[in-house]
């Protein structure tokens, strides 16, 4: 799932400590006699409950509270609806240290009806190097998963390296742009077979105040050959087909299936600095595997079709939804009007009461070259990574991961909820 890197500031960045504060408010419903929307937990899922351990119930023991006041006294979770909070401090290569708030909510709109975990995420966070970010994502899934609501609200303020078109750049072409960003996508999707869902929606990214800094005497930088601006707009309507079996996106279980295509047209009329349009691909599957492991695989491709998008709009490593493309590389390190991303990951448990969890990941990409518009080069990275059980009931993990790519590239990623 999720979820602004580590060496890449991703969705909830970089290094979290794994003994941050955490607060959970449970939202209870007190149904009617007759309410058949009452929570239909089964008993062998209440007594599952009861066996594992997370993040909240270290909290209860510490505060010296049974964990299991969580339980109803039938043993089922006793709320459908699941908000975690948690002061955060982290530490990146390309933000320093960043402290900040970072929450999940999670719930569902129907407990009679089969459907999906609903999720908001957000964080707020002020960085060493004077970044602002605000980012808020979103999946609400109506009863019956008729529809499926998907959002993407961003603020940036935001001075972030970047090194140019293509992979033969290596570290040392490092220099700054700096820019504010107003980033508002919303989608609606509507079930038309089962698990499969069409629908359109509106993309707005607004950058201005950019400037470039850090730049050797003399040197001309790709973004000044491609086009350099000090605002830029995209601004445009999506056609999105979905095909998604996951219960739970903030932690997919072995045995689903993602996948998602997505055309987007920009308009001048609209407001966009120019026509262009692109198509991404979106694969993602996830296979059981023994001792409750899940191999998963992604495959993540952004292909410009026509026109010219804007600098800071290239697809690129951490470009996806929730900043997490690339681990082992930072967000930008690789851009490019083409871009092609393959990610597998082994996900285990360490402990049996599944506080603890561990994975080991590898990906590789590649991105577009300024002259020749071609996949020349591969940028692997291999890497490992920490799971600490946030909230049982939603299934959400702290994701701390390290990953090791090409020409010295390398660094932490962390999520709150899986990385796919």
């Amino acid at each position: 799932m999720r979820k602004i890197i580590c060496s890449a500031c991703s969705f909830f960045g970089g290094m979290m400590f794994a003994c941050c504060f955490c607060i959970t408010v449970a939202a209870q419903t007190n149904p009617s006699p007759h309410d058949n929307s009452a929570d239909t937990t089964k008993p062998k899922e209440g007594s599952k409950f009861r066996q594992e351990r997370d993040l909240i119930d270290l909290v209860y023991l510490v505060l010296h509270k049974n964990p299991d006041a969580r339980l109803d006294s039938s043993g089922n979770k006793n709320t459908r609806l699941y908000f975690t909070v948690a002061p955060i401090v982290e530490y990146t290569i390309a933000t320093g240290f960043s402290p900040g708030i970072a929450g999940n909510v999670a719930f569902m709109t129907s407990v009679k009806q089969e459907t999906n975990t609903s999720s908001f995420l957000g964080a707020i966070k002020y960085t060493q190097k004077k970044q602002f970010i605000i980012p808020i994502q979103s999946s609400v899934w109506t009863p019956g998963n008729k529809y499926n609501l998907l959002g993407d609200w961003r603020y940036l303020n935001y001075p972030q390296d970047t090194y140019g078109f293509g992979g033969y750049t290596t570290l040392d072409d490092k220099y700054i742009v700096s820019y504010q960003l107003l980033r508002l996508h919303e989608l609606i999707l509507r079930n038309i077979k089962k698990n499969l869902y069409l629908g359109a929606g509106y993309q707005l990214d607004y950058h201005w105040r950019i400037s470039e800094s850090g730049v050797k005497p003399g040197r001309i930088t790709d973004f000044e050959k491609y086009g350099f601006s000090k605002t830029s707009a995209s601004s445009g309507i999506v056609l999105d087909l979905l095909y998604d079996s996951r219960k739970n996106s903030i932690n997919p279980e072995g045995g689903s299936f993602y996948a998602n295509v997505q055309f987007n047209q920009n308009f001048t009329l609209l407001g966009s600095n120019t026509n262009w349009n692109s198509i991404m691909f979106d694969l993602r599957k996830y296979i059981k595997m023994p001792l409750h492991s899940v191999l998963a695989f992604w495959f993540y491709s952004v292909f410009t079709l026509g026109g010219n998008p804007p600098y800071l709009d290239l697809p690129g490593t951490g470009s996806d939804t929730y900043n997490n493309t690339g681990r082992g590389y930072e967000q930008g390190r690789f851009i490019g009007k083409k871009m092609v991303d393959l990610e597998a990951e082994l996900r285990f448990n360490i402990s049996r009461n599944k506080l603890l969890g561990g994975v080991i990941f590898g990906n590789a990409e590649s991105l577009s070259e300024l002259a020749s518009n071609k996949l020349e080069v591969i940028s692997p990275a291999i890497g490992f990574g920490l799971r600490i059980n946030f909230n049982k009931f939603s299934r959400t993990n702290l994701c701390i991961d390290y990953g090791f790519g090409t020409k010295g590239s390398k660094g932490f990623v962390g999520n709150l909820g899986e990385v796919f």
